[in-house]
């Protein structure tokens, strides 16, 4: 099951004039977009078929002559540059002959935002062709725009945890606040502190009509209304004005909410039940079996050379069963995104409270591989990937690594990375790693972590046999539990000791700096633990077994 497409021309529409203005382009704008990508100088130019490409960096007639060249023959919708871009009649009549557009992207934007906000657009499948009728389940932006014409004002169709989910055109028209809004998909911090200090979200979700409030401060006045279904609030929908609307339009906005509201309630009934059949989907693949090559294919996912990974939260500060919920889905869906834009045949779910994501790790020539060495797959899009087993491991750690340290601040988590496999048969194993490696983390209390299973092995066996002794209520025994039993009795610490020794690696002097006590003190306690529990610390065996109860009782 893969999103479907939608087309440059619809981009266009939504996102033109604000963002986006088109420098040059064929004729023919019902182009479909499939991905978006960042470009890097540095590595090879392999975009698949209907690629956006943001030009980071690119200026200059020629070269942009010559990226819109390469781009043609690899069959890309799009050039995005920033403005002002040196357009003359040669880039017109490239742009022409290639069939790729050229458009330019406002200096107010950053790329970041961009591309987060393009590859949002593309992974919600909200949008349609350019000139198709709206989708009562999907179509939010056709909406807005809708909403923008009756009111005059630029809208946003925002949830409510204050995140966009749509907003219409003319959002140049709008002030700073809005214009950050709709560029992150959010409403700042700051501008939600504001609202909370003066009372807004209050006397919005109380109120079943619009309201209107001048914030002042540089900032337009607003008008906005609560999006309800009964007594439940969906979200809410805003409009920048430059006064009260007379009360013809202020009737309208209140019916267009209602409208929003069926939008909404359609919408999450459908992202609902498709998530619940990715998941399954993508579970039949995980644990392998006669069906895990159907679900494969419905997925659209690769099944060979294929890296599995295992994304789990932290949860320990979330009270809310119901915020756990949310915030475990909403992580999903940007890990959906980020390996989205790495391979479009890689896939994520939520699989219980875990998230599972399968990365295709394609083999990398010589050649390549030595050009981009320094390059990352998640800044570059770049599917390749070392054609070794514990390179391709790392390449995805990083790539894991990578999604961390963009989500970190909202998502604290952990990712455990599974061996590379290379067939469906396999992924099982792969999806076992990346749970083990997973578990290790957490048992670590670390976040913002990954690491691959090779790298956790050993604290992983350890779990795994802790969890043996657990099921099976297996005590202490031998010399441990004698040193036990008689620290329990006479208030020593002959474990101390002993775990003293053992980490020092037999060097007694370390050992007594370790635990503070006198070398001879030390040597001391040790014949004395030695006589109690009949240990042989010449004994690799015995060192072994004490070790590992150490590790597992302490």
């Amino acid at each position: 099951m893969r999103l479907r497409l939608t087309t440059l021309g619809r981009i266009v529409d939504d996102l033109g004039s604000t963002f986006l203005d088109i420098v040059a382009a064929p004729d023919d704008m019902d182009v479909d977009v499939a991905t978006v990508q960042i470009y890097d100088p540095l590595d090879e130019l392999g975009t698949p078929p209907g690629t956006i490409l943001l030009g980071v960096g690119v200026e200059g007639g020629e070269r942009i002559c010559e990226l819109l060249e390469a781009l043609g023959e690899l069959g890309a919708a799009g050039l995005v540059v920033k403005s002002p871009v040196a357009v003359d009649e040669r880039v017109r009549a490239t742009a022409a002959k290639t069939g790729v557009v050229l458009l330019g992207l406002t200096r107010a934007a950053s790329w970041a935002q961009v591309a987060a906000l393009l590859r949002a657009l593309l992974a919600e499948g909200d949008v349609g062709g350019a000139g198709e009728p709206a989708e009562a389940a999907d179509d939010l932006f056709t909406l807005a725009n809708a909403v923008c014409e009756l009111l005059d004002a630029p809208i946003t169709i925002e949830d409510r945890s204050s995140r966009v989910l749509a907003f219409s055109g003319r959002q140049d028209e709008a002030d700073q606040a809005r214009v950050e809004t709709v560029l992150g998909r959010r409403v700042p911090d700051k501008y939600q502190r504001l609202q909370e200090e003066r009372g807004i979200y209050r006397e919005l979700y109380q109120s079943r009509e619009p309201i209107y409030f001048d914030l002042g401060g540089g900032m337009l006045p607003r008008t906005a209304i609560a999006v309800r279904a009964g007594d439940e609030i969906l979200g809410s929908m805003w409009a920048t004005v430059t006064g009260p609307l007379p009360e013809n339009r202020r009737r309208a906005f209140a019916d267009a909410a209602k409208i929003v509201a069926l939008h909404l309630l359609r919408q999450r009934a459908g992202a609902d039940s498709q998530r619940r059949l990715r998941a399954d989907l993508l579970s039949t693949v995980l644990e392998g079996g006669r069906d895990a090559a159907d679900a494969a294919a419905r997925l659209g996912i690769a099944t060979e050379r294929v890296c599995v990974l295992a994304a789990g939260l932290d949860e320990t500060a979330m009270a809310d069963a119901a915020g756990r919920e949310g915030d475990r889905q909403r992580f999903c869906d940007a890990l959906s995104l980020h390996v989205g834009a790495i391979h479009p045949h890689a896939a994520a779910a939520l699989v219980g409270s875990v998230a599972y994501a399968v990365l295709p790790m394609h083999v990398r020539t010589p050649s390549t591989a030595s050009s981009t060495a320094s390059s990352t797959a998640s800044s570059t899009g770049s599917s390749t990937a070392s054609s070794t087993g514990p390179d391709a491991e790392q390449r995805a750690v990083r790539v894991a690594q990578s999604f961390l340290a963009r989500t970190g601040r909202r998502f604290p988590a952990a990712i455990g990375v599974g061996r590379l496999v290379s067939t469906l048969a396999d992924v099982g194993r792969s999806r076992a790693d990346a749970a083990r490696a997973l578990r290790v983390l957490r048992a670590r209390g670390v976040s913002g972590v990954a690491a691959a299973y090779g790298d956790v092995y050993f604290e992983s066996l350890l779990l795994q046999l802790g969890d043996l002794v657990t099921a099976e209520e297996q005590p202490p025994a031998g010399p441990y539990e004698k040193l036990v039993a008689y620290d329990a009795e006479h208030g020593t610490d002959l474990v101390g000791t002993l775990q003293a020794y053992l980490d020092a690696l037999g060097n007694v002097h370390a050992a007594a700096q370790a635990v503070r006590v006198h070398q001879n003190t030390f040597r001391y306690r040790l014949r004395r633990l030695t006589k109690i529990s009949g240990l042989d610390l010449d004994d690799p065996d015995a060192r072994l077994a004490v070790s590992l109860q150490l590790r597992l009782y302490s």
